[in-house]
């Protein structure tokens, strides 16, 4: 039991504070780079917005990229909707006028699909991604922009903000945890470039976008490493800011997790060669170390409660660990039932079944990995409005 403790402390130790101190350690031995600075001419963006059924949330969205500060004639919004039925094509259609195009999916084919289907219709030389759901701050666009000014940068990813806190929800758990994420992300900037790009929000060369990738796979997460194979690194951008509303209810983010490290692992397998340290070096420990070190932690904390489960009858130390596992599916269960009654979750329970709904959700997309099972049909995390005016 002792031993099996001690290695899953280590790895959670090492992919949650080894790691970036290692990070740390490295980027002090490299001069801070100076900010970016923009084109002398502007390129030509195309900026996507895949979408399915957001007909309350798409005019504002098109509102805002239409108002993002970047000149007119050189910015060109494309939405996809993935087959919507409730009306999102109406409300992109009335912005045609306005230079907003559709592009309609004919049959409900998830979101990498949608975003493959826009390829063709690609006019820029960057390409913009972003959600519906989110809202992006209006220099956000100029400032990825001259991030790919830079000829060794391929991708440029926008900094996540989460806002608009949900009263009894995974609020707290998941700020946090967006705050640490870009915190991670700025120090491999530092080093050697970032191993995944922010799904809300991140541009790449459309050159690079246009390679058409497995429906199954997610393409923001692909988009480093395609960028990686072609001799481009990818960074984060600290200045482009995405607002990202918080989810309304663990359930939802339950089933989202799974979706997402579902794709994450089908993905990093598709692309599993960028792991070969002989020849990535760097980047293969930093993705090994980011990705694959945190999904597997799932399974180092299933290893442990197996062994206290056989062992809790003669040793404490598994009937503490059982304990701690007890707590952990309390908080859930009392979280979700607060939820679906509509009322207010403490912040300490609320971190905790954020966690441990976390580490199940690992363990459900490892085993549709392993029975080849691929990730359901996307469905977008419907999210509380952000109150985000900027």
């Amino acid at each position: 039991m002792t031993v099996v403790l001690l290695i899953t402390i280590g790895v959670w130790g090492y992919a949650y504070a080894g790691y970036p101190l290692l990070l740390m350690a490295a980027a002090a031995r490299r001069p801070r780079p100076a900010p970016p600075s923009a084109p002398a001419e502007l390129p030509l963006v195309t900026i996507t917005v895949p979408a399915y059924n957001e007909v309350a949330t798409i005019g504002d969205t098109i509102e805002r990229l239409l108002g993002v500060d970047y000149p007119a004639h050189l910015r060109h919004i494309v939405v996809i909707s993935d087959a919507s039925t409730d009306g999102t094509d109406d409300v992109v259609q009335s912005y045609a006028e306005r230079g907003v195009e559709l592009l309609r999916m004919p049959r409900r084919s998830g979101k990498t699909a949608a975003e493959n289907a826009a390829r063709t219709a690609l006019r820029g030389e960057i390409v913009v991604n972003t959600d519906a759901s989110v809202r992006v701050d209006p220099a956000a666009v100029r400032h990825l922009v001259a991030a790919l000014a830079d000829p060794t940068v391929g991708v440029a990813s926008g900094r996540d903000v989460s806002t608009g806190r949900a009263q009894g929800s995974t609020s707290p758990g998941e700020s946090a945890y967006v705050g640490y994420e870009m915190w991670v992300r700025d120090l491999e900037t530092r080093v050697d470039g970032i191993v995944g790009a922010s799904g809300c929000l991140y541009a790449i060369r459309a050159e690079l976008h246009r390679h058409a990738l497995p429906e199954h796979l997610s393409r923001d997460f692909a988009a480093a490493l395609v960028a990686r194979r072609h001799g481009f690194r990818a960074v984060s951008v600290p200045a482009a800011i995405c607002y990202v509303p918080q989810s309304t209810s663990l359930r939802r983010e339950y089933r989202r997790k799974v979706r997402t490290m579902a794709r994450g692992l089908a993905t990093l397998w598709y692309a599993r060669g960028l792991l070969d340290i002989r020849r990535y070096r760097l980047f293969a420990w930093m993705l090994a170390s980011h990705k694959l070190c945190r999904w597997l932690l799932p399974w180092t904390v299933a290893a442990v409660v197996g062994v206290a489960l056989v062992t809790a009858r003669g040793s404490a130390l598994a009937q503490i660990v059982l304990g701690f596992a007890a707590v952990g599916a309390l908080a859930t269960a009392v979280t979700w039932r607060r939820e679906a009654a509509g009322r207010a979750v403490p912040r300490a329970i609320s971190m905790i079944a954020f966690t441990t709904a976390g580490l199940a959700a690992g363990l459900q997309a490892w085993l549709h990995l392993l029975s080849g099972r691929r990730a359901a049909t996307w469905e977008p995390t419907r999210r509380q409005p952000t109150s985000v005016t900027g």
